[in-house]
């Protein structure tokens, strides 16, 4: 019998028994318990960002009011309720905005979930907006039944292979994920923009972009904004957890997230996992750009850029990599896009302000030993911890 690696005795924890100080406090073993452990950081992490967004609202308050309005925090979150749920428009604008924040979440969690930090939404969401606008220019005229579906699975393939190159080089060279997909989110930007300026630029327009999609659209479902696409997304989050909880290779992935070595000695291959399951990212990511370029703009401008894919880092580590917690985050992350317009104009405090409740959340998130201890907390760390997969590498994934 093969004798298993010499790096598996201390990935299985074999070294010895650790201090006693190190031993976590046990949980909860209730089902609702076991719920608030694993929901205590990120909501702790939101209420706190609030306060601070609130201290630094009132603290800029004399710009917009002239003195300081001890009142304006909540003046500005009511409008940015109102703007999000105010009514029907609104909560469509709302899942509308959530959609995309759903599939970057779980580009980054299902990587999170095989111990990979999926940076390169941002490149995989280009690319597979891209494809799909021009794939749809080029079926503009054609039924709408070839047009449309056509033009959603060649943005899904492009973002597919966007996430197998670093994948790919993961696997067989040990080139990390963060480095290479940062690199390709900048590739992909340039190269698109080059191609849209010099080569599929659409006469008759003051600037550069794509024809028109045509018939390739995405069918909107009513009269707003709401089309079929959010519908896909929101479909999307039990066909995630099924797969990552309820099939093979679910299971197989998430124990080469927690352990690739004996993933390894079990039978499995980290090298194929891995590039599979950033592919997988990547579809989830250029389904994002898929959905904005056919359900919301209708072409490709050369100058388009969109935060969806570093947004999607934020859902994730909030929503602890579960397709639910993806789901939720996502939509607190939606409304706060959708209701920051009405915030700006009825409590005149800038829509940056979205941005910097964003940035407090994922500090806390890190530093979630200080919200622990501020509250008190047990939390529970079952699986892959999603924050010490941001900062750790997987170099022995490489090998075998």
């Amino acid at each position: 019998m093969t004798e298993p690696p010499s790096s598996l005795e201390d990935d299985l924890g074999e070294r010895g028994p650790a201090p006693q100080a190190s031993v976590p406090e046990p949980l909860p073993q209730g089902r609702w318990q076991r719920l608030v452990a694993v929901v205590a950081v990120p909501v702790a992490s939101i209420v706190l960002a609030l306060i601070a967004a609130s201290v630094l609202i009132i603290v800029s308050s004399p710009a917009a009011e002239g003195s300081i309005d001890w009142t304006l925090p909540l003046a500005a979150y009511g409008a940015l309720l109102q703007g999000a749920f105010g009514g029907p428009t609104e909560i469509i604008n709302t899942l509308v905005a959530t959609a995309p924040l759903i599939l970057t979440g779980l580009a980054v969690g299902v990587g999170f979930k095989a111990g990979l930090f999926n940076i390169g939404g941002t490149g995989q969401v280009l690319i597979g907006g891209f494809t799909a606008a021009v794939v749809g220019a080029a079926l503009a005229d054609s039924s709408p039944w070839v047009a449309c579906p056509v033009a959603v699975i060649a943005g899904c393939l492009a973002g597919a292979f966007y996430g197998f190159i670093p994948g790919f080089l993961k696997a067989f060279t040990g080139a990390h994920e963060v480095v290479t997909t940062i690199m390709l989110n900048s590739i992909a930007a340039f190269f698109i923009s080059a191609i849209v300026n010099d080569v599929l630029r659409a006469p008759g327009y003051t600037f550069a972009r794509t024809a028109d999609v045509g018939n390739a659209a995405l069918p909107h479902i009513g009269s707003g904004a709401f089309n079929i696409g959010v519908l896909i997304a929101f479909a999307l989050v039990p066909v995630a957890y099924w797969l990552l909880w309820k099939t093979t290779l679910g299971f197989e992935i998430r124990t080469v997230g927690a352990n690739p070595s004996a993933a390894r000695y079990a039978g499995m291959s980290p090298r194929r996992l891995i590039v599979l399951t950033l592919s997988l990212c990547g579809l989830f990511a250029g389904l994002a750009g898929v959905l904005q370029i056919l359900g919301v703009v209708g072409f490709y401008p050369a100058t388009y850029g969109t935060a969806i894919g570093f947004d999607g880092i934020a859902v994730a580590l909030l929503g602890r990599a579960h397709p639910v917690g993806i789901l939720f985050s996502a939509l607190l992350f939606g409304a706060m896009r959708a209701g920051s317009g009405l915030m700006q104009i009825q409590a005149d405090v800038p829509i940056e302000i979205i941005d910097v409740i964003q940035a407090v959340i994922l500090f806390f998130l890190a530093a979630d030993v200080i919200v622990r201890k501020l509250f008190r907390l047990r939390v529970a760390r079952a699986g892959v911890d999603e924050v010490q997969t941001v900062t750790r590498s997987y170099g022995e994934q490489a090998v075998g």
